[in-house]
């Protein structure tokens, strides 16, 4: 489905953020990619969407090479991004966010899909973005990038400073999703949240990428806290 090749972006001083990142994800499932703050997670999943470009490599999704498009391109390709730190629009409120946004193509999630998806947004439809918790800030973000009818859902620390049972929430909605036919790709902070949620899990460090680890090995919360202390002692 999604096939990344050799991906480079994002600078830091003459160091780049991200460096040769090379990843496959083959059907419908939930991914997940975990590393230390400043390892280059958000430059990849900003430079997936567009919003920076990459100096080097390859993205190619379901056979369309999107190397190189704007934001709104590939949005129009199938490519959706609920960003860290959520940036709602807090003059408007929960229905205003998900009127006026559109699915680029035909079919996808109702405004009503995404209040059955997540009921707390349907009790404070009326509500601006800047009265809603920060749970309910989340949900809205993701909500809002389900509506554009994503192929791929891009979501950059979405459990970020939630309470265990709003994660909870926000979790269990991104591992039904690819029952509806959306594909995620999420970086998480922490690998036990990562193994309990993803179908792979992927380390990024100093903007490198593991190969990808199977969640359902016994050793696999070991085996990637052992590669994060691997690649935070050698970095290079």
């Amino acid at each position: 489905m999604l096939h990344v090749r050799d991906l480079t972006a994002g600078h830091r001083s003459d160091t780049p953020v991200v460096r040769s990142v090379s990843f496959h994800l083959p059907t419908p499932g939930v991914y997940a990619i975990v590393g230390p703050n400043g390892a280059g997670k958000t430059a990849l999943l900003h430079t997936l969407a567009g919003h920076l470009r990459a100096t080097t490599g390859q993205i190619v999704l379901d056979g369309r090479d999107l190397t190189g498009l704007l934001p709104h391109h590939l949005a129009r390709a199938g490519v959706a991004l609920a960003p860290q730190g959520r940036r709602l629009w807090p003059s408007l409120t929960v229905r205003d966010h998900l009127t006026v946004t559109r699915p680029t193509t035909g079919g996808g999630f109702s405004v009503d899909d995404l209040f059955d998806l997540f009921p707390p947004l349907a009790a404070r439809r009326r509500h601006h973005g800047h009265q809603l918790s920060g749970g309910e800030q989340q949900m809205l973000t993701i909500a809002r990038a389900l509506r554009t009818n994503p192929r791929l859902l891009l979501a950059d620390e979405p459990t970020e400073g939630l309470s265990p049972h709003i994660a909870g929430q926000v979790t269990a909605v991104l591992r039904d999703l690819p029952d509806r036919g959306v594909t995620v790709l999420v970086t998480l902070p922490h690998t036990h949240a990562a193994t309990a949620l993803a179908d792979r899990v992927y380390v990024l460090a100093a903007g490198r990428l593991s190969d990808p680890l199977d969640p359902h090995d016994g050793q696999a919360d070991l085996k990637l806290r052992h590669h994060l202390t691997l690649t935070a002692n050698h970095p290079e």
